[in-house]
């Protein structure tokens, strides 16, 4: 049981680790705490659905290091972040603004649901079966017709067997 419990803790332990080797760390622990408020920004470009601080790519670990050497240089947040955008582009941040050039990917899956949606509409409405039309009574030349057909058959008009 201590060895399940050992486990579960080293699995727990291992899942909020950060990829940020002890050599990167900063001195100064104000800068650092930026660092790694940054480095949850910018998304790594290799793994692409994490962050370059939760990424042990070489990418990541070089974007890691331009993020530590502007603040070093004194370069506030915004403006490291619109370095990083100037060299990628939008795609290396994981919230990119809502602009022209990213109106697909913020609106796209919204639109992706509605032609969807708009779709079972359409196939349940082409599914439905028929409603069923009254029938309109026989005029006398059908009336005719059929009592001529159920006397061919030998049945009377109350449907049994003559």
């Amino acid at each position: 049981m201590r060895l399940l419990g050992a486990i579960v803790a080293l699995m727990l332990a291992v899942g909020t680790a950060y990829a940020v080797e002890p050599s990167e760390v900063l001195k100064d622990p104000a800068l650092e705490k930026r660092a790694r408020v940054i480095g949850k920004q910018l998304r790594c470009l290799v793994c692409q659905n994490q962050s370059i601080d939760d990424s042990d790519a070489d990418l990541a670990r070089q974007l890691r290091g331009v993020v530590r050497d502007r603040l070093k240089a004194g370069d506030s947040n915004e403006q490291i972040i619109a370095f990083v955008v100037s060299r990628y582009g939008d795609f290396v941040l994981l919230r990119p603004p809502v602009k022209a050039s990213t109106y697909a990917l913020w609106f796209g899956p919204f639109i992706i649901l509605l032609i969807a949606g708009f779709g079972v509409v359409v196939f349940l409405r082409r599914r439905r079966p028929e409603r069923a039309t009254a029938a309109k009574p026989l005029d006398t030349s059908e009336k005719e017709r059929l009592d001529a057909l159920l006397a061919e058959d030998g049945l009377a008009d109350d449907g049994a067997k003559r």
